[in-house]
Parts: structure tokens; C-alpha cells; sequence
């Protein structure tokens, strides 16, 4: 028995991104998406660098070990992206997910980092083989939430762990025995997002090829929105025996998509690696950036011809294209030709006209879309909410101020919460941004608490009253995936107001004013729980 992989690879930026981001390799022995993050930092450009330098694994090292060479690879990757940034400055904050397969020919070794996913298909059934390293899966492994509130949580984009060149990562690495007649998947989250897991399921078992099924699977991705670049693989392991005369007929040529494709590593090493690799060959065929099977043909702008499947059969490119058959034989025939071009003439003015008003149709609900959007960032030195999309266009603001909160001051917040609410932080609606005002105004109230709490309510002489020890904890990485999302390190997003005494209140009313400060020994003491989470407020 001889398995053999037969892939497919595509990429597109979605309906909302300026660029691409995502980066996908797919060849012989690798599989590889990377989701790049960091915005006017670079997600494209560390994308591309990590596959970059891990596209070597791709060529054969008989009795090589799996894990050791993929862990190794990841290493080298974050090293490298490491040396970026401090040849670089400007490049700092930029990361990028990784979920990467090597295939030996009987087993598939598995890296991870990040919220890309790897899907296997075996028997009908479809199976998630990676785990999240979310904000929000770690909530749903600790029974905070469900998965079903964990798909909608406004903070669902919060990574805990990425590659950003920043200490020593920490990926997942497993093995995996391979069957024929499996069929993976690997994604980033502009697919997995928008597209249910039982609607993956039913694409990924249809009889598809994994040429068709990965443009379906983009297409269903845009019909859910396009909210984030989309970037996808699909192999199928196939049995095929030493005289079978299919053997012949699967590609090997790796093919290339995304950002990697559109602006290759610039490192003279990561060059070289792809320059000696079946990478560095496929190139050199001259393949466009979508890749050898990437989207079909008009995909690059939304829809267009993909949205049909696969366009008009060959040879009808044209009105009078060379494989339409030609009926004009007699001169008669031809005489009556300038009239019917005289039609197309009106025909093409008449559409020109509709496209006009489609586009500014379009234009008109895309606005009024950007007005039903919310997300909460900085006014000033405290927090507000705003209405829009934190975009320009033509130099113009999609957004303005709804709501603003002087009492919530950034001083009084944890580090981390200042860093998710200077990026701005993605709600699903003005309740959900009312929700996490809530939880930034409990944090300032119990930060505020804290600092009462360390400043001696009496002379030297009496007794020592109770002391808060504050530090800085960990900060999460958040994808800049154009409004960011954020939640508090240590208690999830929809928790109440942290006081002790009172349940969580509504949003601060805008503007209010704090009450008076009254003496420590006018409030409780902070609680064991309580005493913790300050830990993470700043030193006054």
C-alpha cells in the first residue's frame, strides 16, 4: 500500500480587508497556513517570513523525527522574526498563527500556535485536531462559557500564544496515524469563522476534489461576509498501489497562496530556503499568487464569476469568440452584423447605467452597515464608545464618539486592558459594548479600591494596615484583525462588575462624574479573590 497526498490550496482577502494577511503553503510532505497580525505592523510580512523559513521541511529527510523537526522549524521561525523587529523597530507587534502538517508517507506530524485550525474528515465525520489559543477556548475549558457563546464572544480574536519573536514559544505538537480516504483541512479563521462546523462538515464530505471544495469553501466564507482574510488547504490521503496507472496523475508541484505568494520572505536565508525547495521550483513556473489551484477566476474582486461556479465554457470568452460557431455564411448574413453591434452598443451604455446605480446602492447600505457597528477605544485619557468602523475612507472617518466615560480612566486600568482599549476593542452591538464598559469601569473601581487600600489610613504608629503587592501580569496577544477584541486576563468578558457588594450596574452614564472618595475604613477590605485579581493594577 502507497499513500499519497492529493491537495489544493487558496487564498483570498475577504470582503473587509484592505490586503491579505494569510499566507498558505501546500506541497508533497507540508501543509502550512499562517494568519498574519499586527495591521500597519506587518501581519503580511510575518506570515510570510514563518512559512518562509519552515518551507524546507518540505523536501524529504529520510529517519528525520517529526516533532523535532517541526519544533525546531517553529523556533527558527520566531528567531527570526525576532531579528525582524530589532533591525526594525517600526516592525514591532507583529505575529502571526501557524498550523503546519508534515506528511511521511504513513503518519502526519502536527505543529500549532494560534486560532488557524486543522480539520480531519475520517468516515463522514469531521473533527477539530487543533485547540484554540484563545481568550475565549480557555473560558469553555474551564466551563465559563459554551462552545455556542464562544463562537459569538465579542473577545473570541484574543490570543494567548502567537509567533512574534518575542521569547521562546510554546507550540502544540502531536502525531497523527493516517488512513486512506482521510481528508484534511487547514484554515485560517476568516474560514473558520463565518462557516459553521456542520456546514464544513457537509462541503468537506461531498464528492468534491480538493480543488473544488476549497473555491466552494472560500465562496461560502464570502457569503458569511468575508469579515477577515480567508486561506485554505485540503488534501485527500489516497491509496495508490505500485502498478496503479492513476499514480501518474497527481500533482506534486507545491503550490504557493496569499501574502507569502504576493510579497515573498525578504530574508537572503529565507530565499535561499526556497530557492533549494519544491517552493523555490514552483515558482519558477511562473504561477500567479492565488496559487496553482487557487480561487476561480473572480475571486479577486468578491463574487464576480466565482459566485457561478466556474464561469463560461471555453471558447465563448468573446461575442464572436473562437469557439463559438460562426452562422454568417452568405454576405446577406454579414450585412445584418453592423446592426446587431449597433445593439450591443445600447446594450452595454443600458448596463453601464445599472452598474452605476448598483455601486451606489452598494455604497449606500455599505454606510449604513458601518453605522450599526460599535467598538470601544480611547477619548483623550478614558475610555468611550464609538459608532463605526475604525477605518478612513478618502480620508474620511467611518466612525464617531457615542458614548463617553470620564470616570473610566486609562490610568486606573491594568496594563493589559490599556493595551486591548488603545487598540480598540470589536463588540457585536451597543449591548455588548455597554457590557464591556461595565467590566473596564469594575476593573477601575477595584483598582481604585487597591490603591486606597495600600495608603496607611492612620500615623506610622498604629498598626500596619492591609498592603496590596501590585504586578504586571502576562498581556495576551490580540489579532489586530481591524477592530481588535480584548478581555480582562483573568475573568471573562461578560463577568459583572467586580464589586463585593452589589451586582453589576449599566453602563456608566457618559460624562459621570466619580463619587466622593470616602475613608478606607468606609468600604469592606478586599477579598482573597479580589486581592489577586489587583495584582494586575498599576502602581499609583
Amino acid at each position: 500500500m502507497t499513500l499519497v497526498l492529493r491537495f489544493a490550496a487558496g487564498s483570498h482577502k475577504g470582503l473587509i480587508r484592505e490586503g491579505n494577511e494569510d499566507s498558505g503553503y501546500a506541497g508533497p510532505r507540508l501543509l502550512a497556513v499562517a494568519d498574519g497580525m499586527g495591521g500597519a505592523a506587518a501581519g503580511e510580512v510575518a506570515s510570510s517570513e514563518v512559512l518562509g523559513s519552515i518551507v524546507r521541511l518540505d523536501e524529504d529527510v529520510p529517519g528525520a523525527d517529526l516533532l523535532t523537526l517541526l519544533g525546531d522549524a517553529v523556533q527558527g521561525a520566531n528567531d527570526r522574526l525576532r531579528q525582524m523587529v530589532e533591525e526594525d523597530p517600526q516592525l514591532e507587534g507583529m505575529g502571526c498563527t501557524l498550523t503546519a502538517m508534515l506528511w511521511t508517507g504513513q503518519r502526519m506530524g502536527l505543529v500549532h500556535v494560534g486560532d488557524s485550525r486543522a480539520y480531519l474528515l475520517r468516515d463522514g465525520s469531521l473533527v477539530q485536531i487543533t485547540q484554540d489559543h484563545t481568550w475565549v477556548q480557555r473560558l469553555v475549558d474551564e466551563g465559563r462559557i459554551t462552545p455556542e457563546e464562544a463562537e459569538t464572544h465579542p473577545q473570541r480574536s484574543l490570543l494567548m500564544r502567537a509567533l512574534d519573536g518575542r521569547g521562546q514559544v510554546e507550540p502544540d505538537l502531536s502525531i497523527r496515524e493516517v488512513r486512506a480516504g482521510d481528508r484534511y483541512l487547514i484554515c485560517s479563521d476568516g474560514l473558520s469563522g463565518p462557516v459553521s462546523h456542520q456546514t464544513l462538515q457537509d462541503t468537506l464530505g461531498s464528492y468534491y476534489s480538493p480543488e473544488q471544495t476549497v473555491q466552494e469553501l472560500i465562496q461560502l466564507a464570502l457569503r458569511g461576509g468575508g469579515p477577515d482574510n480567508i486561506t485554505c488547504i485540503v488534501a485527500d490521503v489516497i491509496d495508490v498501489g505500485a502498478t496503479d496507472t492513476m499514480s501518474g496523475q497527481f500533482n506534486d508541484v507545491p503550490v504557493v497562496v496569499g501574502a507569502v505568494a504576493d510579497a515573498p520572505p525578504s530574508s537572503a536565508a529565507a530565499d535561499r530556503s526556497i530557492a533549494d525547495t519544491p517552493a523555490g521550483r514552483a515558482a519558477g513556473l511562473g504561477r500567479g499568487p492565488q496559487g496553482a489551484f487557487g480561487p476561480a477566476e473572480g475571486y479577486e474582486e468578491g463574487y464576480g464569476a466565482a459566485q457561478g461556479g466556474f464561469g463560461p465554457a471555453e471558447g465563448y470568452e468573446g461575442e464572436y469568440g473562437p469557439g463559438e460557431p460562426s452562422v454568417y455564411g452568405t454576405g446577406e448574413a454579414d450585412a445584418e452584423r453592423p446592426a446587431k453591434r449597433g445593439r450591443k452598443g445600447l446594450t452595454v451604455s443600458l448596463a453601464a447605467l445599472v452598474t452605476l446605480g448598483l455601486l451606489g446602492g452598494a455604497g449606500w447600505f455599505g454606510y449604513r452597515w458601518t453605522q450599526d457597528q460599535y467598538y470601544v477605544g480611547t477619548q483623550d485619557d478614558h475610555v468611550a464608545i464609538y459608532q463605526g468602523i475604525n477605518q478612513n475612507l478618502a480620508g474620511l472617518s467611518l466612525s464617531s464618539v457615542h458614548s463617553s466615560y470620564s470616570r473610566i480612566q486609562l490610568k486606573w486600568l491594568p496594563e493589559d486592558q490599556q493595551a486591548h482599549v488603545r487598540k480598540t476593542i470589536s463588540v457585536g452591538s451597543m449591548k455588548d459594548a455597554q457590557s464591556t464598559v461595565n467590566d473596564l469601569d469594575g476593573w477601575v473601581q477595584l483598582c481604585q479600591r487597591a490603591a486606597k487600600a495600600t495608603t496607611p489610613a492612620t500615623p506610622p504608629a498604629t498598626p500596619a494596615v492591609q498592603a496590596v503587592h501590585l504586578a504586571a501580569t502576562p498581556t495576551p496577544t490580540e489579532k489586530n484583525r481591524g477592530p481588535a477584541a480584548a478581555a480582562p486576563s483573568t475573568a471573562p468578558a461578560a463577568t459583572p462588575t467586580p464589586t463585593p457588594t452589589a451586582p453589576a450596574a449599566p453602563a456608566p452614564a457618559p460624562n459621570a462624574t466619580p463619587p466622593a472618595a470616602g475613608a478606607q475604613g468606609d468600604q469592606a477590605p478586599l477579598s482573597e479573590e479580589e486581592l489577586s485579581r489587583a495584582n494586575s493594577c498599576p502602581k499609583q
